[in-house]
């Protein structure tokens, strides 16, 4: 029978046994042991030699002509057969280059039925090209629904077989259990909100409570859990969202948090740059991975290379500017010490 063992392969070994970004699963003598999150997630990153995630948020209006065509309004069937399409194209493009992706649930829920059976496949896809699939779902609640949530989206053995799922901390530890225990049993990892990249994120974030601001308590509450579940890479199953827009805030969050891996939005089209996120990172180029969404999936719009490629080579706009994105924070942060490895 196969064995399941989280955080007790050596880095070193994990990395050179995995092959060609296999790595969720190792056939060793005795059974098949299952690297942890964290490690997985170290092991994807050093592979590509970069930490870009690509956010697949499906918009219908901003997709390629050539996948608006024929599509009547209201028809979420063949809505959701263009975001499959598109989303699994993207995934093609992009598997040999970055260590996940990052599907935005809502767009996929928007459509109904037609759009979560497109998440499916476009989950399934994601793992069979070998990369991390990060849902975004922001979930949260308390007690079995937290328990349900989590045993739908958590784990390959999940409905959704999610790698990862990002959660609101804002009921309270008792609300982040449920999540974290399935995500520890099922060596998958969660990324908890901690200070987004949103301009409101402060209206309630930034608020003073016993001399620290409402994200610092929660930034000390996700670091205990991470170092409670930290790999042998030194960061933890239970990770924090932390937005590109507030590079101070990276900063000292990178300091609370040393177990802690950072998920970063913000990246691109909502302002951030390289060298804001260059905080986020430890100077071996891990702790963070930087997200991107509509910079890269909608990249045959923006001006830097809608002449080149146009809607008729999206896909080529889209490798374009994700090798970019990589070339920008190899060159501005610590992940450019990656190359080396």
């Amino acid at each position: 029978m196969a064995r399941q063992l989280t955080g007790r392969i050596s880095f070193r070994y994990a990395f050179v046994f995995a092959g060609k970004r296999s790595i969720a699963h190792y056939a060793l003598a005795g059974g098949e042991f299952v690297l942890d999150f964290s490690d997985r997630l170290a092991t994807a990153i050093r592979q590509c030699a970069n930490p870009v995630v690509v956010g697949l948020d499906p918009r219908f209006e901003q997709l390629p002509a050539p996948l608006q065509a024929g599509i009547a309004a209201g028809d979420m069937e063949q809505r959701a057969m263009a975001y499959r399409r598109f989303c699994c194209d993207i995934i093609d493009v992009v598997a040999s280059l970055v260590p996940a992706v990052k599907p935005q649930v809502a767009f996929f829920e928007q459509l109904g039925p037609p759009g979560m059976s497109a998440l499916a496949d476009v989950a399934r896809h994601a793992r069979s090209r070998k990369l991390l699939v990060i849902l975004d779902g922001k979930r949260n609640d308390i007690g079995s629904t937290a328990e349900a949530y989590a045993d739908g989206f958590l784990g390959e053995q999940s409905v959704w077989g999610g790698d990862a799922l990002t959660v609101s901390p804002y009921l309270g530890d008792d609300s982040l259990t449920p999540f974290v225990d399935v995500a520890r049993a099922r060596a998958a990892g969660l990324f908890v909100l901690v200070k987004t990249s949103n301009p409101g994120g402060g209206q309630f974030q930034d608020l003073v409570a016993d001399d620290k601001p409402i994200y610092r308590h929660v930034a000390e509450h996700v670091e205990r859990l991470a170092s409670q579940s930290a790999g042998t890479c030194g960061y933890g199953a239970v990770g924090a969202v932390v937005g590109a827009t507030y590079p101070a805030q990276l900063g000292e969050l990178r300091a609370v948090m040393p177990h802690t891996w950072f998920l970063v939005p913000g990246f691109g089209s909502q302002g951030g740059q390289a060298a804001d996120v260059a905080p986020a990172f430890d100077a071996h180029g891990l702790g963070a991975i930087i997200n991107n969404s509509r910079g890269i999936i909608f990249a045959h719009a923006r001006k830097e290379y809608a002449q080149q490629f146009g809607a008729a080579r999206w896909q080529g706009a889209v490798e374009a500017a994700t090798r970019d994105m990589i070339s920008q924070l190899q060159t501005h942060t610590s992940v450019g010490k990656l190359r080396a490895v």
